[in-house]
Order: C-alpha cells, then sequence, then structure tokens
C-alpha cells in the first residue's frame, strides 16, 4: 500500500498540471495580408489611339542615271547634298562623243556638197529638158539623183543632232531641286546606259512609312485621326493623311506599307527622321482604361479586384470588356471612377482578402 506522503504529491503534481493546462490558450493565426499595387479609376477623354513607328521618306525619289554608257570622271556631290535644277551632278569622259561629232561634221559636209552638186545638175538637165534635148527618162534620173542627196543631207542633218545629244549627255544633270540620299557609283567607275547612279529626293512632300500588321487593317481604314510627332521633337505635332496602302504583305514580316502624308511640314521635318503616326478612332465617349495585368478571368468573363479603402479588403467585382488594345483594356461597366483596382497579381488572391495598398497610379 502506497504511503499517504506519496498519495499527496501526485494529487499535487495532478492539480498543477490541470491549472497549466487550462491556462494555456492556443496562439490567434497571423491573418495574411498582402501588399498590392493598384490604379484608380479615371474615365479617360474619347477616343483610342494606337501608335505606328516609321521614318520620314519623300514622295517623290528619282533613281538618276546617265542616258549613255561612258567612264565616270567627275562626281560634284554627295549624299546630302542640295541641288538645284540644271546643276551638273557627274559627268562621263567625252572624248568618243567629240569624235562622233566630228565624224558627223565631215558626213554633214560631204552630203552638203552632193546636195549642191545634184541641185546644180538638175538646174541644168530642166533647161536641156524643156528644149527637148534630153529625155524624159534622162531627166528623172538626175531628178532621182537630186532626191537621194537631199535625203542623204537630212539624215547627215539628224545624225550630228543625235550625236551632239549624246555628248551632251555625258554630263548628269539634276531634273528637279532636292537632295542626294544616295550614290551607287564612284569616280572611275564604268556604267551602262541607265545604271542607277544616285537617288535625289524632292522635299516639298514628305510622308512616313510605317509597317501594319494584317489584324489592324480594318483599324487602319476606320481611323478618322491620324497624327504624327517626330521623336526629336515629341511635342509637336503634325496633321497626317493616308495616302497610300500596300496591297499585298510583305514575305518576311507579313506586314503592310503604309504612307500617311504630312500635311503641314515644317522645317523641323527632315528626311530620315524617325517618326510616330497615331491613328484615332475618333470617338467622343469617355472610357474606362485599365492596364491589360489588371484584368482577372472568372470563367469566361471578365472581372477585376476592387479595394475597399475602408476595409483594406479586395472584393472580385465581374466587369464588361469593350475592346482591347496594345497595353490596356477599355470597360464598358463594373466599375466607377474613384474605384482603387489592383493593377498586378491578380491570381494571387483570393476572395475576401486584405490588403495593403503600396501607390497608387493613373493607367
Amino acid at each position: 500500500m502506497p504511503s499517504t506522503h506519496n498519495l499527496f504529491r501526485v494529487a499535487v503534481l495532478a492539480g498543477v498540471a490541470l491549472c497549466l493546462s487550462a491556462c494555456t490558450k492556443e496562439p490567434a493565426p497571423v491573418e495574411d495580408v498582402r501588399p498590392v499595387h493598384v490604379v484608380e479609376v479615371k474615365l479617360d477623354g474619347g477616343g483610342t489611339q494606337t501608335t505606328y513607328t516609321g521614318d520620314v521618306r519623300a514622295r517623290y525619289e528619282t533613281a538618276l542615271s546617265f542616258r549613255v554608257a561612258g567612264k565616270i570622271v567627275e562626281r560634284n556631290v554627295e549624299v546630302g547634298s542640295k541641288v538645284t535644277r540644271g546643276e551638273v551632278l557627274a559627268r562621263l569622259d567625252p572624248s568618243d562623243y567629240q569624235l562622233n561629232i566630228e565624224a558627223a561634221n565631215s558626213q554633214l559636209a560631204a552630203a552638203r556638197s552632193d546636195f549642191a552638186q545634184a541641185q546644180d545638175e538638175l538646174k541644168r538637165f530642166r533647161d536641156l529638158y524643156e528644149k527637148k534635148f534630153i529625155s524624159a527618162a534622162e531627166f528623172d534620173r538626175r531628178q532621182t539623183a537630186y532626191d537621194v542627196a537631199k535625203a542623204r543631207l537630212e539624215q547627215a542633218q539628224a545624225q550630228l543632232g543625235v550625236t551632239r545629244n549624246q555628248s551632251a549627255y555625258t554630263s548628269l544633270r539634276a531634273d528637279h531641286p532636292g537632295i542626294v540620299t544616295a550614290i551607287a557609283t564612284e569616280v572611275g567607275q564604268v556604267v551602262t546606259a541607265g545604271q542607277t547612279v544616285m537617288r535625289v529626293a524632292r522635299p516639298e512632300e514628305m510622308e512616313v512609312v510605317v509597317a501594319i500588321p494584317e489584324s489592324k487593317l480594318d483599324e487602319l481604314r476606320s481611323a478618322r485621326q491620324v497624327l504624327i510627332t517626330l521623336w526629336a521633337e515629341p511635342e509637336t505635332k503634325f496633321k497626317g493623311r493616308i495616302r497610300e496602302t500596300s496591297p499585298s504583305a510583305d514575305p518576311v514580316t507579313r506586314t503592310y506599307s503604309v504612307k500617311v502624308s504630312i500635311l503641314d511640314p515644317s522645317p523641323k521635318v527632315q528626311l530620315g527622321m524617325t517618326a510616330n503616326v497615331f491613328l484615332g478612332s475618333g470617338a467622343t465617349e469617355p472610357v474606362v482604361r485599365l492596364p491589360l495585368t489588371a484584368l482577372f478571368q472568372q470563367g469566361d468573363k471578365g472581372a477585376v479586384w476592387v479595394v475597399d479603402p475602408k476595409t483594406g479588403v479586395a472584393n472580385l467585382t465581374p466587369v464588361q470588356v469593350a475592346r482591347y488594345t496594345q497595353d490596356a483594356v477599355e470597360i464598358a461597366a463594373g466599375v466607377k471612377p474613384g474605384d482603387l483596382v489592383v493593377r498586378a497579381g491578380v491570381h494571387k488572391l483570393h476572395a475576401g482578402q486584405k490588403v495593403r495598398v503600396l501607390a497608387e497610379s493613373t493607367p
């Protein structure tokens, strides 16, 4: 039989253990508060804009070439040179063409002599024929000789004109004022007739050439407003007009080349500059734009996380998507101005979750 002292010790230890267990409580779970970036919903001005980047080019650019073959002995311009109408840009060696002119002059002199002799003979034989001293056949032979001599004289005169023209073609002249944009030959090079020597652009009409994907052609056709800005002068905006759309896509990039005329260019617009073309829909109804990263897919519908500024709780709110753009989504219904929408990390939130706003920004 245990002693009374041992029983008392066991009873005391059991009582202490019971008191300790009664005083110990389970620690409360720590609520997960996730930091988020939000964007305040604001009504954007009417209309949408899509931006394309291209370069400034001249509407008219001519490939100049010599009309005769020869060796280039002189070039008077460089790329970027401004030229005037009639200015000599390059020359060919004229030696052979000068010799051709001398030969044509000699042939013309011989033709003149033959014609003068045939003319005098025809006059004498006409007098003899009228006096019945020669037959009609003999007079016809003299008439024919005169006609042949006259034709040869005219041929020699025309040949001399052609030879002089060819000699003049050894000087390449500008047909109109412009700027040299490319040079394809150098002094000492032998070129053929029609081979491109240089290109001259006429800067009075300039345009921006951009590449449009085939999925944006309908948007291009419906654009009501076209604006152009330069990377060098982003504050200045120029009005534009779509002048030409390529009927076929580029075989490599699968994009369509579009030429946009600059309607009111200033001296700041220079050939080769990089430009942005803004295509606007011209709509007047204000819209709500949010970043694409703010959209949460709820089944087959879109939704966004709206933060209650009083409780700090994120609530999933269904929205009606009106249109997608390159980096934003337009919301037709579901949110109102002033709402705080989570703009990133939307797939890491759950309904009723507490959040801590890190920053607010404009979409």
